[in-house]
């Protein structure tokens, strides 16, 4: 077992993904790294990148590259040649083969942590697994029903009630049941993996203006506050409900130590805003610690050179913090 080995998936073949796991390689390492990809396509990527590497089969019984330029890896092979830039959901299944290897290492102590690359859902949903995101693919593979998304730019942290629903379904989904139990994940996570004693969490208004005191929307006066005050007499610090437009001012963010928005545009732009290409994708209420990209697969710059691999860099940098914190006493 391995429990400092970090697990890197490559994502979508023929995306960005791939092109990011052969930069990374290019720096050496303080951690066991092991990414799960086809070595064929590693090997075609970095050749066209112009850039040196050498790859070692992993073994539980043997070291881990730590080398700028070599990779360990776990073969996932694809079912067919993959070229920059063109999807086949034939090779859909090898994806989501390196997902579930990852997250089953994960799981059995063999990894303290997994980093995703970015994949393309739909895709997948085409190769006949209907598939929503890593997030939820994660979860059920973990028998987890309420798993959260928490977007990381920096100390500022943005964490999403519900992720990919229609604006028209976000409504129904805000209950104080719901509210109640992701805000109790949010806070026991922030606790355990980010070394956060006592988190602080905004809880954000559903309606502009926080509903304007019932003229603008029931919802916070009928389940946001009642939600909050609840959570308030079990002792957790949450404030709200806060009016979007002026939560994510500099001194709103210095009272809080995360923003729990009602759905995904509502924080993600301004998280994005301040820092896209280096924010992290962290899932909380999983038994397992995973990050992600802020990103997509790009597929018109695969194999060009002009892939950005700074945000799986703070991804991967993330995951080592969090898989160390975990591990204290």
């Amino acid at each position: 077992m391995r429990s400092e080995c970090i697990a890197l998936t490559a994502g979508e073949p023929a995306g960005i993904g791939p092109d990011l796991v052969v930069a990374l390689a290019q720096r050496a390492r303080d951690f066991p790294l092991v990414a799960l990809a086809d070595k064929r396509l590693l090997q075609e990527r970095a050749q066209l990148l112009g850039l040196p590497l050498t790859l070692r089969t992993y073994s539980p019984d043997t070291a881990v590259s730590r080398t700028a330029g070599e990779l360990t890896v776990i073969e996932t092979p694809l079912a067919r040649d993959c070229l920059p830039g063109r999807l086949d959901p034939a090779n859909a299944p090898a994806v989501l083969d390196g997902l579930r290897r990852a997250a089953g290492g994960c799981l059995n102590g063999e990894f303290a942590a997994m980093v995703t690359a970015p994949v393309q859902k739909s895709v997948i949903t085409e190769s006949g697994t209907p598939f929503s995101g890593h997030t939820e693919f994660l979860a059920d593979l973990c028998n987890i029903t309420q798993p959260v998304m928490l977007l990381c730019a920096g100390e500022l942290r943005v964490a999403l009630l519900t992720t990919h629903l229609s604006l028209r379904e976000v409504p129904d989904a805000i209950t104080i049941a719901r509210i109640d139990r992701m805000t109790r994940i949010v806070a026991a996570d922030l606790q355990r993996n980010f070394g956060i004693a006592k988190p602080r969490i905004a809880i954000l208004g559903l309606n502009p203006h926080a509903g304007e005191s019932g003229h603008l929307g029931r919802e916070e006066i009928e389940i946001i506050e009642p939600a909050i005050r609840q959570l308030q007499a079990a002792g957790l610090q949450v404030s709200g409900p806060v009016p979007a437009d002026s939560a994510f001012t500099r001194e709103a963010l210095k009272r809080c130590d995360v923003v729990l928005a009602m759905y995904h545009d509502q924080g993600l732009p301004v998280l994005k805003h301040a820092g896209f290409g280096h924010a992290v994708n962290v899932t909380l209420g999983l038994p397992l610690i995973r990050t992600s990209v802020d990103h997509g697969t790009a597929l018109e710059l695969a194999g060009t050179g002009r892939a950005d691999s700074g945000s799986l860099q703070a991804a991967l940098d993330l995951a080592v913090r969090l898989a160390q914190q975990a591990a204290k006493p």
